[in-house]
């Protein structure tokens, strides 16, 4: 006759085969799904900005471009453009590299432009030695600098677009930068 101790422990072992066969049975069907192939890249802005009030002096955007993989395949060549608007008073600037640099002047983290240099409008940037962004990665262009004087009114949006193999047609930023304001002299107060 089994004690009452001796049935407890009976229906534990049985419990813990009864879990063990549903565990093994999940593995498996987990193993057996099929996740369909996925593609799929976000970018966005990250910035801080510093306005200045005073007409002698500028005011400045610091900012970083960010691509995101949040698909389950690899992009393969990733690269950007950073654009300002037509006949701005903004300027661009920020640490990446032209072709006819010398190598030790190209490290593995910097970008090179790959547009026609004299253009004050479009910034097209690719990652030096980074040709792969694993799903889940992040790529980032780091602080560059949007610099305005406030002499006169301003107004427009930074736009930024993301190209890949997969993706050739672009991928706009999800936060554009708006920046806009009107210029405050001494004449205006006197009015």
């Amino acid at each position: 006759m089994l004690t009452r101790i001796d049935r407890v422990e009976e229906k534990i072992n049985e419990l813990k085969n009864q879990t063990d066969f549903y565990v093994h049975e999940m593995k498996k069907a987990i193993e057996e799904l099929i996740v369909p192939e996925s593609v799929n890249v976000i970018s966005y802005f990250t910035s801080s900005i510093n306005i200045s009030y005073n007409p002698d002096e500028e005011s400045l955007c610091l900012g970083s471009y960010h691509i995101r993989n949040i698909g389950n395949q690899p992009i393969t060549n990733p690269s950007l453009c950073i654009k300002l608007p037509e006949d701005s008073p903004f300027s661009f600037s920020g640490r990446y590299v032209y072709e006819h640099f010398a190598p030790n002047l190209k490290g593995n983290s910097s970008w090179e432009r790959i547009n026609d240099q004299s253009s004050k409008e479009e910034f097209w940037l690719r990652p030096i030695g980074k040709t792969t962004l694993e799903p889940n990665e992040t790529l980032s262009f780091p602080n560059f600098q949007i610099k305005w004087g406030n002499n006169s009114s301003y107004s427009g949006s930074i736009m930024g677009f993301t190209y890949c193999d997969q993706f050739e047609e672009g991928v706009v930023v999800l936060n554009p930068i708006n920046l806009n304001g009107m210029s405050y002299t001494q004449e205006d107060e006197n009015e």
